[in-house]
């Protein structure tokens, strides 16, 4: 899925993107650089003895604004990995986390390794060594740079890094706040493995509660029914795929992966697919019948959404005019370049862009933060408290039913739902929920009354810049 020679590179493609929108802005040249350039990019090599021998790695850590501390991003672990593109994903960090209103500034970092190569013993040796490198600089830091898991990367890594970091830091209180994206039972969260995927469901959700916006997209109706086309089926794009199909009834059609796509008109089994990928490795042999050996000519079938999920530039100029879907939404970063944006929006195609759309894994690492920093799980003082109130409601609703003799009967499944207090998944979902309704409805009052945006993407950057740009006016800038 490589892009033409001719298309910009992905950070270049970010440039691109808020040059259009800063366009459209009353900001002063300084201002306006000060926050499209990246504040500074840390590059490591280091050694590590493994196989008997010394392995020589390579790896980043780029802090894009400061704007608000600490600066906030995944660390991914990829071959493709480099300069401009760590560059570019931290840019990206800083406008996602305005628009959300997650009280960060943008990193990124990155390690060029395949995971896959190693075993986990090894993968522990090299993640302890760049995570102390990147440490002894404060570029982890529980108030000054916190990382998260990106591609390559999950809870594991994450775990390590914390341990990593309170080794080296044993009277920080709040250590375990220097990453998130931890297992549970480590200081993780509950629902952050989900988060993104689920983000991605609840920007979906919000889009057709917006008649205006699927009117523009030439669609109607709900969620329900719809066919997607899914690209990558990782951590975000099989968790999207599993919730828009159980719970929104959309149908999967497409599924895209590194050495192939299945494309089924009548729908795929996402469950039996993802655990076939997980015990072999690829897709093939699941459904030959269904295989598709150039998986990139399934982003042209027809289906209602396309949900690229994995690496930027799958969309680019070799394939744009010859996408059908009516809506993409961006759950990986950067799957669209600046040309094929440019393409797809003269055709008419509506695009949730990636700030928005994947936004729910750093929203909910940033609960995870707080619920690190407050030392305490998220439900715990309220939960009994709660469920004690709705109680005596029951309580004298029943009594006065009896009472008057009008033998109101409510249904169990009422009753035991209404008593429960909500718990931690439930309210990281709340809060997730709110933030995607939020943040949509300030780039669609962009996108809906302004005659010069014609698109959500310039709506996001335009939310977003205005944002960033507030926080450095107020720090006398």
């Amino acid at each position: 899925m490589s892009q033409p020679a001719s298309e910009p590179s992905f950070r270049e493609s970010v440039d691109q993107m808020f040059n259009r929108a800063v366009s459209l802005m009353d900001l002063s040249p300084g201002l306006e650089e000060k926050i499209r350039v990246c504040n500074a990019t840390y590059t490591v090599r280091f050694g590590v003895r493994l196989r008997g021998e010394i392995k020589t790695f390579t790896g980043y850590r780029s802090v894009h604004s400061e704007h608000m501390e600490p600066v906030k991003g995944g660390i991914r672990f990829a071959l493709g990995v480099n300069q401009d593109e760590v560059e570019a994903l931290a840019a990206l960090m800083t406008y996602k986390c305005a628009l959300v209103e997650a009280p960060f500034g943008g990193s990124k970092g990155g390690l060029c390794i395949d995971p896959r190569e190693y075993s986990a013993q090894e993968m522990e040796l090299i993640t302890r060594r760049f995570a102390y490198e990147l440490i002894k600089r404060d570029l982890i830091n529980p108030a000054q740079n916190v990382p998260a898991p990106d591609m390559g990367t999950g809870e594991r890594e994450m775990a390590w890094i914390a341990d990593q970091f309170k080794r080296m830091n044993t009277t920080d209180i709040n250590g375990v706040a220097c990453v998130t994206g931890k297992p549970t039972n480590a200081g993780g969260i509950q629902g952050r493995t989900e988060a993104t995927g689920r983000g991605v469901q609840y920007a979906l959700r919000e889009f057709f509660r917006d008649a205006e916006g699927v009117k523009k997209a030439g669609m109607s109706g709900t969620l329900d029914g719809k066919t997607v086309i899914v690209q990558g089926l990782g951590n975000v794009g099989y968790h999207a795929a599993k919730f828009l199909s159980e719970e929104d009834g959309c149908t999967i059609t497409g599924i895209i992966e590194r050495d192939g796509a299945l494309y089924d008109p009548n729908g795929l089994d996402v469950e039996s697919l993802r655990a076939w990928l997980m015990k072999h490795g690829t897709i093939v042999g699941f459904s030959d019948s269904n295989l598709v050996e150039d998986g990139a000519k399934v982003l042209e079938e027809p289906c209602d959404i396309l949900l690229p999920a994995a690496l930027e530039g799958v969309i680019n100029l070799s394939n744009a005019e010859r996408v059908q879907a009516p809506l993409i939404i961006e759950a990986a970063n950067g799957p669209v370049t600046v040309g094929a944006d440019e393409i797809l929006r003269r055709k008419g195609t509506v695009i949730i862009p990636d700030m928005y759309a994947n936004a729910g894994g750093v929203t909910v690492s940033y609960f995870e933060w707080v619920k690190n920093l407050s030392h305490i799980r998220f439900g715990r003082m309220q939960r009994r408290q709660e469920e004690a109130r709705h109680q005596l409601l029951l309580d004298e609703l029943e009594r006065l039913s009896t009472d008057k003799g009008l033998n109101w009967q409510l249904s169990p499944n009422f009753k035991e739902k209404y008593l429960r207090g909500a718990d931690e998944l439930e309210l990281v979902r709340s809060g997730l929920d709110d933030t995607m309704r939020a943040a949509y409805s300030q780039m669609a009052t962009v996108w809906h009354s302004r005659d010069d945006v014609d698109d959500l993407r310039t709506a996001a950057y335009l939310v977003a810049i205005e944002k960033v740009a507030a926080s450095y006016q107020a720090k006398g800038l």
